[in-house]
C-alpha cells in the first residue's frame, strides 16, 4: 500500500503544501492560494499521485484554515492537527536554520508521518460554528467594555477624584447613565438630588435606585470645590465613553439573546445546564470550545484538554511533582474554573467540596481547580449517559476525591 502525506502550512492569503512518501522523500511541493478553485486544484493533484490512502496534516484551525478544511472533509479525507508549538520544536531537527513558511510544511508533513499521537479533525455542524463565532465576538466585545470602563475611571479621577471613587460603573448602569448627562461636580451640584433622581427614573431606573445613584453623586460633587485643568475637554471624553459603554452593553445583551437560542437548539442543552454553575453562557462557550463530543474518550480526555490534568514534572531525586500541562485549550479551562466558582456560591455539594480541600490544606485557586476537574467527571458522566444532574444520585454515585 503506498501512502502519502500531505502537510499545510496554513496562511491568511496563501497556504503552502509539502507531499511526502514513506521514507520521508518529497513527492510534491508548492505555494496555494487560499481560493476555492487553486485549493481544489491542489487536492486533485494529491489525489492523482495515485496513492492508496493520503493524510492531511496542518497547523491551524481558525478560520484562515476554514475553506482548506470544508473542502477536505468534503472529499472524505482524513486531516489531523498538529499545533504550531510543536512544530517549532520539531523544526530544530531539520537541517537549515532559517524559518520559511515552505520549511514549516515540509515538518508538517514529516511529523505527520511519523507521529501517532495527533488528534484527528472532525466536520464541525453549522450550530457549532454559530456558537463559536458569537461567543468569540462576545468575548471581543466585553474585553472592549473592561477598556473602555478602565480609561472612563481614569478620565473621571482626572475631573473629581471622588466622583470616581462613588461611581460604581461596572455595577449598575444607572451611573453609566448618569455620567453620560452629567460630569463636572459644579454640574451635579447645580442640578441637585431631586432633578438626578427624576432624570435617572425617566431612564427606566427605580425611584429607590435612581435617588441613592443622585444622593452619591451630588455628595461626592460637594466635596469638591477645586476645578482641575483641562475639566470641560475631559468631561466631553467621560460623556463619550460612557455613551460607548452604553453601546456595548446594548451589544452584549443582542449578542446574549443570540447565543442562548442557538445554544437551547443543541441537544444537550439541557444536559449541561443541569449542572449547577453551567448557565447558557457558559454552556455555549463548553460547545465551542468542544465542538464534537465524541473526539473524547473518557473525562480524563476531556480534563486533560481542559488543563485540568496535571502532568509530571520529576527529575532526578525530584519525583512526584505535577504541573499545569503546556497544551490545553484555555476558553474549555475558563468554563471549567467559572462555574465551579459559581457551583461554591449556589451548590452546597459544590460547597462541601470546596471546604474539604481548604481544609486538606489547598489554597482557595487550588480548592476550585480541584472542584473544577471533578465536575468534569460528572459532566462527562451526564453527556455520556445523555441524563440531566440529580444531586442525591450524583451524590452516592460519584466517589470522593
Amino acid at each position: 500500500m503506498r501512502k502519502l502525506w500531505a502537510g499545510v502550512d496554513v496562511g491568511k492569503e496563501f497556504h503552502w503544501a509539502w507531499v511526502v512518501d514513506a521514507e520521508g522523500t518529497r513527492v510534491l511541493a508548492r505555494r496555494v492560494e487560499n481560493d476555492e478553485s487553486d485549493v481544489l486544484a491542489l487536492i486533485a493533484e494529491i489525489i492523482g499521485l495515485g496513492a492508496d490512502e493520503i493524510s492531511w496534516a496542518v497547523d491551524l484551525t481558525t478560520v484562515e484554515s476554514a475553506l482548506l478544511l470544508t473542502i477536505l472533509f468534503e472529499r472524505g479525507q482524513r486531516v489531523c492537527y498538529l499545533p504550531g508549538r510543536a512544530v517549532n520544536q520539531a523544526a530544530a531537527g531539520y537541517r537549515s536554520e532559517g524559518k520559511t513558511d515552505a520549511k514549516d510544511a515540509r515538518i508538517i508533513a514529516d511529523q505527520a508521518r511519523m507521529r501517532r499521537d495527533l488528534a484527528v479533525l472532525r466536520p464541525s455542524d453549522e450550530l457549532i460554528v454559530e456558537l463559536r463565532m458569537l461567543t468569540g465576538r462576545r468575548t471581543d466585545l466585553v474585553h472592549d467594555r473592561t477598556r473602555a470602563i478602565n480609561r472612563l475611571r481614569q478620565l473621571l479621577t482626572a475631573i473629581c477624584p471622588a466622583l470616581e471613587r462613588a461611581a460604581d460603573i461596572t455595577g449598575h448602569r444607572g451611573w453609566v447613565l448618569l455620567l453620560s448627562r452629567y460630569q463636572r461636580p459644579k454640574a451635579l451640584r447645580r442640578a441637585g438630588i431631586s432633578r438626578l433622581t427624576t432624570l435617572l427614573t425617566g431612564l427606566g431606573l427605580r425611584e429607590r435606585t435612581a435617588a441613592r445613584i443622585a444622593e452619591a453623586a451630588v455628595a461626592a460633587a460637594k466635596s469638591q470645590a477645586t476645578r482641575l485643568p483641562g475639566e470641560e475637554i475631559t468631561a466631553g471624553l467621560v460623556a463619550g465613553l460612557s455613551k460607548e459603554v452604553m453601546r456595548l452593553d446594548g451589544q452584549i445583551t443582542d449578542l446574549d439573546t443570540a447565543i442562548e437560542d442557538r445554544f437551547r437548539r443543541h441537544h444537550l442543552a439541557a444536559v449541561i445546564t443541569s449542572l449547577p454553575g453551567m448557565g447558557f453562557r457558559l454552556g455555549a462557550e463548553f460547545l465551542a470550545a468542544t465542538g464534537d463530543l465524541s473526539a473524547f474518550s473518557s473525562a480524563g480526555h476531556l480534563a486533560a484538554y481542559a488543563g485540568l490534568a496535571p502532568v509530571p514534572n520529576d527529575s532526578g531525586k525530584r519525583t512526584g511533582r505535577l504541573h499545569r500541562p503546556q497544551r490545553y485549550n484555555r476558553a474549555l479551562r475558563r468554563v471549567f474554573y467559572m462555574s465551579a466558582l459559581t457551583s461554591i456560591r449556589w451548590d452546597p455539594s459544590s460547597r462541601v467540596y470546596y471546604d474539604r480541600k481548604r481544609a486538606d490544606g489547598k489554597g482557595a485557586k487550588g480548592a476550585v481547580i480541584a472542584l473544577a476537574r471533578r465536575r468534569v467527571d460528572v459532566l462527562w458522566a451526564l453527556l455520556r449517559d445523555n441524563r440531566t444532574w440529580e444531586p442525591q444520585r450524583l451524590a452516592a454515585a460519584t466517589p470522593a476525591a
